[in-house]
């Protein structure tokens, strides 16, 4: 019976993919032929006893959630995706009694979950859901091969829904006219971008797509990982045995291939009428010149009276896919062979993949070296342009997680890959741990204070000081080798299967720097003593004050042995899995391009065995290249570039099983840098969340107008490349209601002093009158303050005057507030909260005593921090702004048109001298404030950072700045 339900009931969800949900329970009994089915009983019973891995439950879950997200239908009633309704909708339209439907909430329940955020625009929509449903051979082979290894199947479902919204706008394969469609796919690091392209890649070929061209990073590693996934999840057995020797392949004696791991089609796929794949390059190799033979590259037309983009031509032709590492001579290669086949070439419909699209991709020569009447690019950019221009049906879709590059592209460049028609935004996949999985953010508490169980820098963050030493290393490997340990008992209590444990050591990018460490890193492992006394009371100690509190806090569910003891011969086994008897006989593993050290990387091939190492290196490792299972991170290597430091951030993934024992050792600077890219990511998806939403044409975002939302949090720390921002220009930026917290205050001589004198007349009116008592941002506590208005003319007066590390900083905030009208701000509130200690109160300038505060400064001289989160509660209620804390004294200060600006007198530490009300040093004292403007700075103003010239409209402004007073 168990059989008959499963078939008939499929059977029933297949029938509805097109139409949407209908009486289930009646086409079931259709289908199976079993009137028995119509009451629904048998699938009540069938479900209670079904586990997560029974395969109409997954069936199920699949179909559910992809109504759960689906477009609006006559079922759904006019419910919005992703809610209770819309599920409950669906289930009516299924005819399920209320027993099924509480069952199917229980064990199937509805996600919440983020939609793809799309940028487009507009375009011809040609994906139907009869053309959707009427060739989806590799997408439905694709989507059941997630299912079947264990993908959850509201991911899998949210892969439909991310790829579909790719796919539809790409041009129509089988369009009379050629279109070439150019897009970028923003996903996040390590993230699982390549199962969205992956699944692009199946639908285009579904859709009429005869070539594919995947452009990896610049590894051959990297290219290998990327061939690899595509051929056991995409291309399968049939699409690799060659017809002539079944055996004559580079996966014969692949273990994944022997457990048939590799995707089956049940038969080549032309003999049921669907296109076969053709590898034009492989695992063993890269894409070479004539190795296929040139008759590869042509594309048969059964009937020659038509072009071959007709669906007489194109449905009955085979497709071909070429993975590629972005090399000049590879894709020259491949440039070469197309151009002896170029009198077809304008009929074929081509997919081009660009993974890592920021990367060796954007054009970063000159201006400067540009002749008049030409661009000179960079060797892949030009070779890229030429696929382009060669493949007029040619699609490009670019993947990156930074796509800082991308966007600063001159968009009136027809050759370059601007994504001028989409930009899809994916959301944060389920289960992922990611740049913000390290931070606190708004929690100014030192880390000891704060609660474990909430705290993830407490949990997963480890410091470091600015120079190393082999106490911290040591502590890092104790950690590797004790997480090791944990991996292997939690596999033998049944809780989970560890294949990999790795660990990253990311100090610098020379190969001598990553010599000397691999040195440092041996020798401190042979003097370890994990077998003897002293190096398991180590261990002993580290588990009882870091991994068993932690575990124990944010992951109480987690196997864990009862005492250290019972662990004894799982550290045994870990050490012999990190330093097996083989011919290397090291723990560590050294990647970067040294060919002397090729051989050596061998073992660092996560899909022919398992991979229990310490990994030393630099750029081979930091960007595309998954490491996987990495549980334990070193990381010193400082960037200067948004996008370079997210992607080397290889311990961002999925750490199922695992998330409790991920450590990271760094400094508090470099997770700083971090903390700070990661808000300059999360402001760029804010906004494009915003206004992907936007109805009205004229207000609606399009790729074109992107730019001016990339956002900068630290001057320091620049989105990309400077090579990469000749067409960028920082312009200017408003905030309504957000704030402004500069840090490249100047610290002494002439420039400091000068800026100090600005604020004498704020310090001589604030001291002058009485202070105020204003509440913190949270609890019940109060903290004294100064305060002075000014009218908004003369505190621009004095925001205009100041002077900073450089030229540049502040000018687009600055730009922008001076343009603001009355209408908008009239005056300024300046605090100057006091602290509770009156020991640190000075004159300042014969004006006070006011109190100092104490702020750190960065390598280059920037402050750490300005403000205290305790004092933005009142400075957000007097610009007008909502809070969770009433504050009456603040909110008398308050007024339409107001702003706030809380000033901060600091010095570095240690540097305060003297008693209360005694005078400071000018020289010791930097002037650093905290800014909010109310939300009426919003009203007929535009956000713009930086901007992108075009040189198709010289004088063309992407987005109108507000007129100036």
């Amino acid at each position: 019976m168990s059989d008959t339900v499963t078939t008939g009931y499929s059977s029933a969800l297949d029938g509805m993919r097109t139409a949407g949900p209908g009486p289930l329970h009646q086409f079931a009994a259709l289908f199976a032929g079993d009137t028995s089915l119509a009451d629904g009983a048998a699938l009540l019973a069938h479900l209670q006893n079904a586990g997560p891995d029974d395969a109409l439950r997954q069936r199920l879950a699949y179909q559910l959630s992809s109504w759960d997200h689906a477009d609006d239908g006559p079922w759904a009633a006019g419910t919005a995706p992703h809610t209770a309704e819309r599920r409950a909708a669906a289930c009516r339209a299924l005819g399920l009694d209320r027993a099924t439907g509480e069952l199917l909430s229980e064990i199937i329940p509805w996600a919440a979950t983020d939609a793809p955020i799309v940028i487009a625009e507009h375009f011809e929509e040609w994906r139907t859901p009869q053309r959707r449903t009427e060739r989806d051979f590799y997408w439905a082979h694709y989507s059941a091969n997630l299912l079947a290894n264990g993908w959850d199947p509201t991911a899998v479902a949210g892969i439909d829904e991310a790829t579909e919204e790719v796919v539809r706008r790409i041009s129509d394969p089988t369009r009379k006219v050629a279109y070439q469609a150019k897009g970028l796919v923003v996903g996040y690091v390590q993230s699982g971008k390549t199962a969205n392209f992956t699944g692009v890649i199946a639908k285009a070929i579904d859709a009429g797509y005869r070539m594919v061209i995947v452009l990896t990073g610049t590894t051959n590693m990297l290219r290998a990982q990327t061939q690899r996934r595509l051929d056991m999840e995409l291309c399968g057995r049939e699409n690799i045995e060659p017809d002539h020797d079944p055996t004559a392949h580079e996966y014969r004696y692949d273990d994944d291939w022997k457990r048939h791991k590799f995707i089956n089609h049940g038969g080549r796929p032309s003999d049921s009428g669907h296109p076969d794949i053709e590898r034009l390059s492989n695992y063993a190799g890269d894409y070479q010149r004539l190795k296929q033979g040139i008759s590869a590259l042509r594309f048969k037309r059964h009937d020659s009276t038509k072009e071959f983009f007709h669906p007489a031509n194109l449905y009955t032709s085979d497709a071909r896919l070429v993975v590629a590492k972005k090399n000049a001579s590879v894709l020259t290669n491949l440039v070469a062979d197309l151009k002896k086949v170029s009198a077809r070439l304008g009929e074929i419909p081509v997919l081009i993949i660009d993974d890592e699209s920021d990367q060796a991709s954007v054009n970063t020569t000159s201006p400067a070296k540009w002749k008049e009447d030409s661009k000179k690019r960079t060797a892949i950019n030009r070779l890229i342009a030429q696929l382009l221009t060669m493949l007029p049906r040619a699609q490009y879709v670019g993947y990156t997680a930074t796509p800082y590059a991308n966007v600063f592209i001159d968009p009136s460049d027809v050759e370059d890959i601007f994504p001028k028609d989409f930009i899809v935004s994916l959301p944060r996949p389920l289960g992922y741990m990611g740049a913000d999985d390290f931070h606190d953010f708004d929690d100014d508490r030192p880390v000891g204070q704060r609660p474990l169980e909430t705290s993830k820098e407490r949990a997963h963050v480890r410091w470091l000081s600015d120079e190393p030493t082999d106490h911290e290393l040591r502590a890092a490997l104790d950690m590797y080798v004790l997480t090791g340990a944990l991996k292997v008992y939690r596999q033998r209590a049944g809780a989970g299967s560890y294949r990999h444990h790795t660990m990253l050591v990311h100090e610098a990018m020379g190969r001598e720097s990553h010599r000397e460490t691999a040195g440092v890193i041996e020798r401190l492992w042979a003097t370890a003593g994990y077998h003897g006394p002293a190096g398991l009371q180590r261990l002993r100690e580290m588990y009882e004050s870091d991994i068993l509190p932690v575990t124990t806090a944010q992951a109480p569910g987690a196997a864990m042995p009862g005492s250290f003891e019972e662990m004894h011969e799982d550290i045994a086994a870990a050490i012999g899995l990190i330093q097996p008897a083989d011919r290397h006989g090291t723990p560590v593993i050294i990647v970067n391009s040294d060919p002397d050290l090729e051989r050596h990387q061998e073992d660092l091939d996560f899909d022919q065995r398992g991979v229990w190492r310490i990994l030393v290196g630099g750029n081979k490792l930091a960007r595309g290249f998954t490491v996987e299972g990495l549980t334990v991170t070193y990381y010193r290597r400082a960037t200067k570039q948004v996008d370079t430091l997210m992607q080397m951030g290889r311990w961002f993934g999925f750490r199922s099983g695992y998330r409790d024992l991920v450590r990271l050792y760094t400094t508090q600077d470099l997770h700083a840098l971090f903390g700070a890219a990661c808000e300059d990511e999360q402001s760029l998806r804010d906004d494009l969340r915003k206004y992907s939403t936007e109805t009205d044409p004229e207000s609606r975002l399009t790729p074109s107008r992107v730019p001016p939302l990339v956002e900068q949090h630290r001057p320091d720390l620049r989105p990309t490349g400077r090579n990469k921002m000749w067409n960028a220009r920082l312009v200017s930026r408003s905030t309504p209601g957000e704030p402004m917290e500069p840090v490249a205050h100047p610290e002494k001589g002439r420039q400091a002093l000068h800026n100090l004198r600005l604020w004498e007349p704020v310090l001589a009116a604030a001291a002058a009158a009485a202070p105020i008592t204003l509440r913190v941002s949270k609890g019940r506590t109060s903290y004294p303050a100064h305060h002075v208005t000014l009218p908004h003319y003369e505190m621009m007066t004095i925001l205009n005057g100041l002077r900073w590390l450089r030229e540049e900083i502040f000018v687009p905030e600055r730009t922008w507030l001076n343009s603001l009208a009355p209408t908008q701000l009239r005056q300024w509130v300046v605090l100057l909260p006091q602290q509770v200690d009156p020991t640190t109160c000075r004159m300042i300038l014969g004006h006070g005593p006011f109190s100092l505060f104490e702020r750190k400064r960065s390598d280059t001289g920037t402050l750490s921090a300005i403000s205290e989160s305790r004092h933005r509660n009142a400075a957000a209620r007097i610009a007008g702004l909502e809070t969770a804390q009433p504050d009456p004294v603040a909110d008398t200060l308050a007024a339409p048109c107001t702003a706030v600006l809380t000033l901060y007198p600091s010095v570095k530490p240690k540097t305060l001298t003297g008693a209360r009300g005694d005078w400071v040093d000018p020289g010791l004292v930097t002037m650093a404030f905290r800014a909010v403007t109310p939300l009426s700075t919003g009203v007929g103003s535009k956000r713009l950072i930086w901007a992108t010239k075009d040189s198709g409209r010289p004088n063309h402004v992407v987005i109108d700045a507000a007129p100036a007073v």
